[in-house]
């Protein structure tokens, strides 16, 4: 990554820090891990959390050579591809977690987090995806991970069985406010019934993961669509434009403090219990025509997350922008921009469907197409052998 030369009491990316939303990198590769760069921005910038998913790491074990001696090894050992495939996770994961245990320490477990994802091929696999969390519980063997259950019908349950087991959870792929509302649900009633057994809350830690650039994706496309086909309309449909992820994204923070400030969760955190954050995901500009910070400074807020690309690091660090609070502004006109998209004939709780249907569907691909470059990379290193 690129330095901007600029000292950490001018870091844009610090002042976050001290307004109250955490900092985490969505990217992992075990060149970044082993050449420092990861502990650099830890210290640096004050990066406090690291977040992978599956189109992450085929970039990172297909697109390079950083994998290809462990591969080697694991191959002349007889290990299967999917063996490869969670030997070569595994280690990534224990290694980012160790390079911010320090994190997790120092704000006794509140940050300091590594995720990685249930495989996408279980969204709709309840028994599955309880027995894949606790599989890389196991294997990975660190308190400051989180295993991400993506936010589908079938997911809901198992986060509910996992928090009440004690387990860190990272709620992916949440678009809806309907289905935030679900996984908050979800997340207390696990913390409720640990309460009820006499099991402790202090150390069960989560996030629930809202993503926003994608809503804006999606909707655009609607908006455009409408624009050719009414031009009369044409004026008000382009004000529309751009606006619906933010919007999206400060109504469900608004959920977020009404819930959180409540009674229910209020009883939880006298025994010790901790907020369910939300977590900014997708927050890169996905439209070249959009400031390319246009996300993240708009979703600034205390016990937030906000998990970012380098690119988007990159740019954070050299001319970001921080307003305290940011998401709690415009909370009114938030509310309008969606009865405006109704109006205009854009469902939003279609708009929403069709994001997590493409999301899942996304993943699951990505993870395929890992395991089929990891066959490629097993059945090459055999022939070489033989």
């Amino acid at each position: 990554m690129a330095r901007s030369g600029q000292g950490p009491a001018q870091n844009p990316l610090r002042t976050l820090r001290e307004v109250g939303q955490s900092v985490w990198l969505d990217f992992i590769e075990r060149g970044l891990l082993r050449s420092g760069g990861l502990a650099r921005l830890v210290a640096d910038d004050g990066i406090s959390g690291v977040t992978s998913n599956p189109t992450i790491f085929d970039k990172a074990i297909t697109g390079g050579s950083h994998y290809d001696a462990q591969i080697t090894e694991l191959v002349a050992a007889g290990k299967t591809t999917p063996e490869i495939y969670e030997a070569v996770v595994v280690e990534d994961i224990r290694e980012a977690a160790d390079i911010l245990r320090p994190v997790f320490d120092e704000t006794r477990g509140s940050d300091g987090y590594v995720s990685i994802e249930v495989s996408p091929l279980l969204a709709h696999d309840t028994e599955g995806t309880m027995q894949e969390v606790r599989r890389w519980a196991s294997l990975i063997n660190r308190p400051n991970v989180m295993v991400k259950i993506p936010a589908t019908a079938e997911g809901i349950p198992a986060i509910e069985e996992m928090i009440a087991e004690g387990r860190n959870i990272n709620i992916t792929l949440i678009f809806s406010l309907d289905m935030y509302r679900r996984v908050i649900d979800a997340y207390l009633r696990g913390l409720e019934r640990r309460a009820a057994s006499g099991a402790p809350l202090h150390q069960v830690a989560s996030v629930a993961s809202f993503f926003v650039s994608r809503i804006d994706t999606e909707v655009d496309r609607r908006l455009q669509s409408r624009i050719t086909a009414a031009p009369a309309d044409a004026a008000r449909l382009r004000g529309l434009l751009g606006k619906a992820a933010i919007a999206n994204a400060k109504l469900a923070y608004q959920l977020f403090r009404e819930t959180f400030t409540g009674e229910r969760f209020q009883a939880l955190a006298r025994h010790g219990a901790r907020v369910q954050r939300p977590l900014w995901a997708s927050t890169s500009t996905k439209n070249p025509a959009y400031p390319d910070l246009l996300y993240v400074e708009a979703l600034v807020g205390p016990d937030t997350v906000d998990t970012m690309p380098p690119q988007t690091i990159d740019a954070f660090r050299d001319h970001g922008r921080v307003s305290p609070g940011a998401v709690m502004e415009g909370v009114d006109e938030a509310a309008e921009t969606l009865r405006a998209l109704d109006a205009a004939g854009i469902p939003f709780d279609d708009v929403t469907r069709t994001v997590l249907d493409a999301g899942v569907r996304l993943f699951a691909d990505s993870f395929n197409q890992l395991v089929a470059g990891l066959e490629a990379k097993r059945q090459g290193v055999a022939a070489a052998r033989s």
